[in-house]
């Protein structure tokens, strides 16, 4: 019995859900960097209107009921944190910012049924005030999530680390470009076109560039290490710092733990789920603009990964850093790659 009860803890969400699966969808005369700024521009991120989007029950309890659903048929974890994050933010006030996020997923999550966020009012104190949510299904919680918030404040003691050297977003190929790239390939494999195609019917609502794609796409073995642009779909705009913190929370679970498999080729994921998401805000920043997410895996062992990430400003800016921790069973992989 001991074992099935640690399954369902772990059977808990998307956490990593496939960078291919993330598009950007062009109309056809929008051939151009520009042109799809400008298309994002004139379209309302879904980020805000129906993703990210609560309905208020009562007072700190909301309801959310749109939801992403990826391959695997289980709540993307990043959702989730997402919309824990909007249902906190909403019980602050306006001078107050979210800084930190902890998170424990603790079920699996149903894309059948809305979930339900209960907040406690933990504390409020002058600078600092910490909020408590539980994200609701079935009558039992999915996710258990500590958010804090605080005045802005300044101080003399400010460093960080240096922003990796990369190529710009403007010089490299979205997901969705890539994979139109791998399927004019003559030589790809019939049930290599299919998994393809069926990534590009999948849409969500936000863009990625990898700046390394054999590595996303983990073709060879290499260091547990990732480095990929990402912003929001459509626009958001400016002035509202916590709807972008939310947004943020909402990446950061993108293609996340899988860098962990980074190394090993010769195996692929049979289960991979998430068990705890942290997340640390240090800047101002917009998620509707292009920022690096750098990624990597400081850990593995015993079936589970430790992932860490930090999400820069194209200025160079440490926007926010990331911390997870995710179950990983893998078998090897019977036939080679055909991608």
């Amino acid at each position: 019995m001991a074992d099935r009860g640690d399954d369902s803890r772990e059977s808990i969400s998307n956490s990593d859900c496939p960078g291919a699966t993330v598009l950007l969808k062009l109309s056809e005369d929008e051939d151009s960097e520009e042109s799809a700024s400008q298309y994002d521009q004139d379209l309302k991120s879904v980020l805000v209107t129906s993703v990210l989007n609560l309905e208020k029950l009562d007072v700190d309890l909301y309801r959310g009921t749109h939801h992403w659903v990826p391959r695997t048929q289980r709540l993307f974890g990043g959702q989730i944190v997402g919309q824990a994050l909007v249902a906190a933010a909403k019980s602050v006030g306006d001078n107050l910012f979210a800084h930190s996020l902890h998170c424990y997923f603790v079920r699996a999550g149903d894309p059948k049924v809305p979930v339900l966020y209960q907040v406690e009012r933990t504390r409020d104190g002058r600078s600092f005030s910490v909020r408590s949510v539980k994200a609701i299904q079935h009558g039992q919680p999915i996710l258990i999530c500590q958010a804090s918030f605080h005045m802005q404040q300044e101080s003399p003691l400010q460093h960080q680390f240096t922003m990796p050297v990369v190529p710009q977003p403007e010089d490299l190929l979205t997901v969705e470009e890539l994979i139109h790239l791998y399927l004019s390939k003559p030589d790809l494999a019939e049930n290599a076109k299919q998994d393809l195609n069926k990534l590009l019917a999948i849409e969500v609502p936000i863009v990625i560039k990898p700046v390394n794609p054999p590595h996303f796409y983990r073709l060879p073995a290499s260091e547990p290490r990732k480095l990929f642009w990402v912003r929001a779909r459509g626009h958001i705009g400016e002035g509202n710092m916590k709807l972008h913190c939310c947004v943020a929370a909402y990446v950061s679970d993108f293609a996340f733990l899988g860098t962990a498999l980074l190394p090993y080729p010769n195996y692929r994921a049979k289960f991979m789920a998430s068990l705890d998401h942290a997340m640390w805000f240090h800047s101002t920043f917009r998620s509707d603009e292009w920022m690096l997410y750098e990624c990597e895996s400081p850990w593995a062992g015993g079936s589970r990964g430790l992932v860490q990430g930090r999400l820069w400003r194209r200025d160079g800016v440490l926007a926010a850093s990331c911390s997870q921790e995710g179950v990983l069973r893998v078998k090897p992989v019977t036939e080679p790659s055909k991608l």
